[in-house]
């Protein structure tokens, strides 16, 4: 079972005896394990489990005690700290000098003791050494008998510390690359020294003909490849689709029947080969048992591999999806055309949401004008300023179907909070068309599906700039659904077997977000990951810890938490944080 990283909770205390430190023990060490409780209440690690919090045998007011609280930390496995304090504290003695830990620090804001003036001296102190640290104040005064925490530190607590998870989990996890770069695709390009300075990643590469080997060698669990096929049978193989292709290139039943059995056993293959198998260790196969710690892979498919076996659409839809013939489970991360950037953009979704996420192309704006001249219709609602055409063949997970509700709504969930119904209702929305052999020459079967309108989604994604390093984009807004004669018109014209999310950005009238059209025009890449939820504000949250600046966002500016040295680097905010960035550098430089 992985072991999740933990959240390090630091009381720290004003540490001069005979009267101050003993007057504030019992209150520095009840803030902390109120911050403990309200973390572990709230927050969960992808498989379902509570955050766990450790905090300091005891309070901070030496560096004796700060060193012993670090070795704590280190033997308890935690990834981040949140300091806490009541009072003031000798700032460089009491910080946290861990260098690759995102840091926090909460100030409370009470009269009788400066906690609040602890706070800006280690803040200074943070900036100084080089250490950035999140600055928590609260905007109103508490008295000092109050250890309640006030909503606006909780919101800022949370945040930081869902971010801070997601940091602390990439370390030491690895990118699998299966194959190479897909038809000079930039994002398939696999950086190493972005994966390894930024994330603290380590890359993984195997080329796709291990796959065939596996399979040609039988190293797979046979005993699963049975209820798989059984489960497919059930539920994905009743739905195939019509064969569009023209008759000459049409494959006959028996020849549709053999990629059905490949594309699943190419699924259990893909899985192992990122996390491996104890069964194969069974079966004798102990090197390939152990996988390649792959936290997020990539697969290549095009065109090597497509332009003569079944492409990897099935496999990259159901790891991506919250469910397969196990059961209800956590969502891999799989990036189509081994777009690793892409495949990042979706890991931070996924660690931020706990949710399956989408790849899909960015492929056309539709503006009202053209939906208008094409179909004679208007678009209406959230569509009535145009739409963006997610469509993709591959990795678009089929919780997008939008088949799970919340609260009566159209939305995607985390696993935990999935019953089998809305599995059984996703697949049943889903349609698996035979692959367009003029695209892919070697057959397979694309998922078909139209997501259902009305859920709140953010697009990301993180694209690389010579002489800059990574940026990335965030766009919040929504699925949308546009009147069914106009899906059918304009969804012809790409490629009708593939499946479709029509998004509607939230627009503020300037910049990027000017309109529709701006938005599709300043997009970075052909590729964006897709979120449900508004979570703009976590991933910028997200990036500046890991000091990837973001070029483009609709995120309101009160939303907006960053590291308190970014408050140097000038007074236009998204500039600020560019500089700061640049300045600090990644985190394992």
């Amino acid at each position: 079972m992985y072991q999740y990283p933990k959240i390090g909770i630091r009381p720290t205390i004003d540490g001069r005896q005979g009267g101050v430190r003993e007057s504030l023990e019992e209150k520095t060490m009840n803030l902390a394990k109120s911050v403990a409780l309200l973390i572990e209440s709230n927050l969960k690690n992808g498989d379902g489990s509570p955050v766990e919090c450790v905090i300091a045998d005891n309070t901070i007011g030496r560096v004796g005690e700060s060193a012993a609280c670090a070795a704590k930390f280190e033997r308890e496995g935690v990834g981040s700290t949140i300091t806490v304090t009541s009072s003031w504290c000798y700032g460089s003695e009491t910080m946290d000098m861990n260098p690759h830990y995102p840091k926090a620090v909460w100030g409370f804001n009470g009269t009788e003791r400066p906690g609040a003036v602890y706070l800006a001296a280690v803040l200074a102190a943070h900036s100084q050494k080089g250490l950035p640290a999140f600055g928590i104040y609260g905007r109103e005064i508490q008295d000092i008998s109050d250890n309640s925490i006030p909503e606006d530190v909780a919101k800022k607590l949370l945040r930081f510390a869902r971010s801070a998870q997601a940091v602390a989990t990439m370390r030491g996890q690895s990118y699998l690359s299966i194959g190479s770069t897909a038809m000079g695709i930039a994002g398939s390009i696999v950086n190493p020294d972005f994966f390894q300075k930024y994330l603290g990643m380590r890359n993984e590469s195997v080329d796709s003909t291990e796959i065939l080997r596996r399979i040609q060698e039988g190293i797979y669990d046979q005993e699963e490849f049975e209820k798989a096929m059984e489960w497919t049978s059930t539920y994905c193989k009743v739905n195939e689709g019509t064969d569009d292709n023209r008759p000459e290139k049409q494959k006959d039943r028996a020849g549709k029947d053999k990629d059905w059995e490949f594309v699943v056993k190419m699924t259990i293959i893909i899985r192992d080969l990122m996390k491996g198998n104890p069964k194969l260790k069974e079966m004798g196969f102990k090197e390939e048992a152990i996988g390649h710690n792959a936290l997020l892979g990539g697969f290549q498919g095009q065109r090597q591999w497509t332009d003569f076996l079944p492409n990897g659409d099935f496999s990259e839809t159901i790891l991506n999806s919250s469910f397969d013939w196990n059961g209800i489970r956590e969502a891999y991360v799989v990036a189509t055309e081994n777009d690793a950037l892409n495949g990042v953009s979706m890991l931070f979704g996924h660690l931020l949401s706990n949710r399956a996420q989408l790849f899909s192309d960015v492929r056309t704006y539709w503006s009202p004008e053209s939906v208008k001249r094409v179909t004679g219709k208007e678009l209406t609602g959230k569509a009535a300023n145009g739409i963006i055409h997610l469509l993709n063949s591959g990795a678009t997970t089929l919780d997008a179907t939008g088949k799970q509700k919340l609260n009566g709504m159209p939305a995607m969930k985390e696993p935990w909070n999935i019953n089998e119904e809305e599995v059984k209702a996703c697949l049943r929305a889903t349609t698996w068309s035979p692959a367009n052999r003029d695209y892919f020459r070697g057959g397979g079967y694309s998922s078909t599906f139209l997501s259902e309108g009305g859920m709140p989604v953010t697009m990301c994604r993180v694209n690389m700039v010579d002489g800059l390093g990574p940026v990335l984009q965030i766009a919040e807004g929504w699925t949308v659904e546009i009147d069914p004669d106009i899906h059918d018109i304009i969804n012809q014209r790409t490629d009708k077997t593939w499946p479709t999310t029509w998004f509607a950005p939230r627009l503020t009238g300037k910049g990027a977000f000017r309109d529709v059209y701006s938005v599709m025009n300043n997009w970075g890449a052909n590729h964006g990951a897709i979120s449900y939820g508004h979570i703009g504000q976590d991933l910028i949250t997200l990036a500046s810890i890991l000091r990837i600046p973001v070029c483009m966002h609709n995120v309101e500016e009160e939303e907006i938490f960053r590291p308190s040295a970014w408050n140097a680097f000038g007074m236009d905010r998204e500039g600020a944080d560019f500089r700061a960035c640049g300045n600090f550098g990644p985190i394992y430089k």
